[in-house]
């Protein structure tokens, strides 16, 4: 069994360009092996209901259909990829059963513990999913140092366009994440950071998460509508979502 981790952390959103917007809140994710059976308090549940949650079904293919690590295994396979030794799954949490996850994080170690391949899981507010595959172009581990690329295809936030791409960082330690996304379109952009300890998930953290952030996920939309709101207010242009990609995953 290996033992769930929890990243209170925070998530910075800095929006470049003519309309400025940025913010910085407390989010919480957890981190366990997604294929090993799991020892976790009795308030979190693998697969099951419980305060805090996580399942298969919401990661790995389209939300509520999702299939897990067999998904990730089955895309490396088809990208010509090595299977990995460890997959990974860093996202946020079911509370009281609800989820909402802009972004999640497929991390796939080879057999030293070396992280060689990230999934990017992004999900927008209309219900579309695309995943990004981030390796390094010779394969190597991948280190705190490399800058990753993918063309953005996914339609996230109808103030920016769907054009330009994705810069990732992935700086994951044995006591701390610190994940950077950097998205360049001409003058428009965003950079977003998802940085915390990762330290084991207790019944006190849990108890401690929703008395911190009551409603889990609820809330994040809720933030996700009012920078929305804000973004209205300012003047940014609005564009309408257009269909999302016919594929599931690209780099």
């Amino acid at each position: 069994m290996t033992r769930v981790q929890h990243i209170a952390g925070q998530t910075f959103h800095g929006r470049k360009g003519a309309v400025e917007n940025r913010f910085r809140y407390g989010i919480d994710y957890v981190l366990l092996d997604a294929e090993t059976p799991v020892e976790a308090p009795r308030l979190f549940g693998r697969n099951r209901g419980r305060l805090m949650s996580l399942w298969d079904v919401d990661h790995g293919g389209p939300p509520k259909q999702g299939a897990g690590a067999a998904w990730v295994r089955r895309v490396l396979s088809e990208q010509g990829l090595p299977s990995p030794a460890r997959i990974d799954l860093l996202a946020q949490p079911r509370i009281l059963g609800h989820v909402f996850n802009p972004v999640s994080f497929w991390l796939c170690h080879d057999e030293k513990g070396a992280l060689r391949v990230v999934l990017a899981e992004v999900t927008n507010t209309y219900g579309d999913r695309h995943s990004y595959l981030c390796h390094r172009p010779d394969h190597a581990p991948i280190t705190r140092e490399d800058t990753l690329t993918a063309t953005k295809l996914l339609h996230v936030s109808p103030f920016q366009p769907i054009a330009g791409g994705y810069q990732f960082r992935f700086d994951i330690r044995p006591d701390k994440i610190h994940i950077v996304i950097d998205f360049n379109a001409g003058p428009h952009g965003v950079i977003a950071t998802l940085t915390g300890p990762r330290q084991p998930l207790t019944n006190r953290s849990i108890l401690a998460a929703c008395l911190r952030r009551p409603f889990g996920s609820r809330r994040v939309l809720a933030l996700i509508h009012w920078q929305a709101l804000r973004l209205w207010w300012k003047g940014a242009a609005f564009r309408n979502r257009p269909e999302p990609p016919p594929h599931e995953v690209s780099k």
